[in-house]
């Protein structure tokens, strides 16, 4: 039998659904399991390969045709994706971020629309006979109402929500690692803002096209027989498929190999306050004297890799006593605070007449930077002259600087 089944546009969806779904299982059948990050991208991409589909289901040029006719009880099913993937998209950015990230009982409030929208199906869908449902279906009076309508608008523009809370902590994931990381600049996460940009374009469009809708209740437009030389709305609907298509072929085939590599954080420590004699202690400035003697010591900050959790320990004090030392006593973040002691420390280096051969970029490399870019902002900032200018200057005037 020669009958076309799925159009260009309908290999598209179903490419894109195909592809989520094999994402997904590699990421579950090679994902070491204390890593949860993957697993929550996994569980996106699962629900997000029902979206593709339920959208062939509905709009395929034929195909929509065969599920009418063999399988009218699936109909409705994929709508269901759309109040979680970006859910999920939101929790996997939140537990690459913070380490310690675990669904907590709050956290399932998040699925309040999911139940909205079951309760609404229930109430005018599901609860009509067969052959009444049937007949919605295939007149597609139902997806044109404006009750499915309404719920549609309202769950686009909450997954647009969760994307831009979603960027909203990619934006601000680098302030919170100078809280913990001496040296940030190894961190890549354009790989992630492609991803949560993207989706946000996408589902930006998809809420568009879904205030379209609502927009054409109030101005009449005759869903059900559009102009047959084709409308906006089609057109955008068409470009969203496309820009998901390409949006996962570029999570598939370029995100891997970075995986393995995020730098996470611990979460913003939300319980009881210190003990009236442990906060006595961290204003004291004699304290904070004694750490600044032991870093000058032990020159710890020369260790590229040093992190707040790697001083905390050579320094004997808890990781959060530390940091609250650094922002009350210091005024600095542990970034701004390490990378003081090591441009101290390339000062000397760059005088000393034994290093006279050496390039600045063996000095910078030497006290623990990893990026000439950042060490000469840092130099600027805190010596007023570039590294060039303070080595070329007379030893007896870099002195009274």
């Amino acid at each position: 039998m020669n009958q076309v089944v799925f159009n260009f546009h309908d290999v598209i969806l179903l490419m894109t659904a195909m592809l989520c779904c094999f994402f997904a299982l590699l990421l579950i059948a090679t994902n070491p399991p204390q890593n949860t990050s993957n697993y929550f991208l996994a569980a996106f991409l699962i629900a997000h390969a029902l979206i593709p589909l339920h959208e062939l289901i509905l709009w395929g040029a034929e195909f929509k045709l065969h599920v009418r006719e063999k399988w009218p009880q699936v109909y409705f099913i994929g709508a269901f994706a759309y109040y979680l993937d970006a859910v999920l998209l939101y929790f996997y950015v939140k537990s690459l971020v913070f380490r310690d990230f675990h669904l907590r009982p709050k956290d399932y409030l998040h699925l309040i629309p999911f139940g909205l929208f079951a309760l609404f199906m229930v109430v005018a869908f599901y609860r009509f006979p067969a052959a009444t449902r049937l007949e919605w279906i295939n007149t597609e009076a139902f997806v044109y109402s404006p009750g499915y309508i309404g719920m549609d608008l309202l769950i686009k523009c909450t997954r647009v929500g969760y994307c831009v809370a979603g960027f909203l902590l990619i934006f601000k994931y680098k302030d919170i690692l100078k809280n913990t990381h001496s040296n940030i600049e190894k961190v890549d996460i354009l790989w992630l803002k492609i991803l949560v940009v993207g989706f946000t374009l996408v589902t930006s469009m998809e809420a568009f096209l879904a205030l379209a809708k609502m927009a054409g209740l109030f101005a009449d437009y005759d869903f059900l027989h559009p102009d047959p030389d084709g409308n906006p709305i089609e057109y955008i609907g068409l470009s969203g498929y496309y820009a998901l298509f390409f949006l996962v072929c570029t999570l598939v085939f370029t995100s891997m190999r970075y995986f393995s590599n995020f730098e996470a954080v611990k979460q913003k420590d939300t319980k009881e306050p210190a003990k009236k004699s442990t906060q006595e202690k961290l204003l004291n400035p004699e304290y904070a004297a004694k750490i600044d003697g032991l870093m000058r010591a032990q020159k710890t900050y020369l260790n590229p890799e040093l992190t707040l959790d790697m001083l905390a320990e050579t320094l004997a004090i808890p990781a959060k006593d530390l940091s609250m030392i650094i922002n009350r006593h210091f005024n600095h973040n542990f970034y701004e605070f390490v990378n003081g002691y090591r441009i101290e420390e390339a000062q000397k280096r760059l005088l000393d007449p034994a290093n006279k051969e050496k390039t600045i970029t063996d000095i910078y490399l030497e006290v623990g930077f990893n990026s000439k870019s950042v060490f000469n902002t840092f130099f600027k900032k805190l010596v007023g002259k570039t590294p060039s200018e303070y080595r070329q200057q007379p030893a007896d005037v870099a002195a009274t600087h």
